[in-house]
């Protein structure tokens, strides 16, 4: 099974939207056509459109090939999200993958929350 972050880093490549990691993964791929169509076919796709698993797959065999790939991709990917440490009442909220129904990123609430 496809790890969850693959997914997510996917469905973002797929809005070219994250600059630096569409560069990185275009340029690993650009040495293989078949990976290089993967992506492009994604490009623009919803988040349920088969094309999102298979540029996660070509990404997981980029990654099982090349750990240094692997590990700047997560790198990046981490640039992305904006994953830092919070501490000294910082708080740092994410929401990844598919999510339905109602969700709150907060930090400190007063009262109830109703939707």
């Amino acid at each position: 099974m496809i790890e969850p972050v693959l997914i997510a880093i996917a469905n973002s490549l797929a809005g070219k939207a994250t600059g630096a990691l569409y560069d990185l993964v275009r340029k690993k791929f650009a040495a293989s056509r078949h990976d290089t169509a993967t992506l492009e076919a994604a490009a623009g796709v919803d988040e349920r459109d088969p094309q999102i698993a298979r540029l996660a797959e070509a990404l997981e065999r980029a990654e099982t090939d090349d750990s240094e790939f692997g590990t700047r991709l997560r790198a990046e990917w981490a640039q992305v999200c904006g994953t830092v440490r919070s501490g000294d009442g910082a708080v740092t909220n994410d929401i990844s993958g598919t999510v339905s129904g109602n969700a709150v990123q907060a930090r400190d609430i007063q009262g109830g929350i109703n939707f």
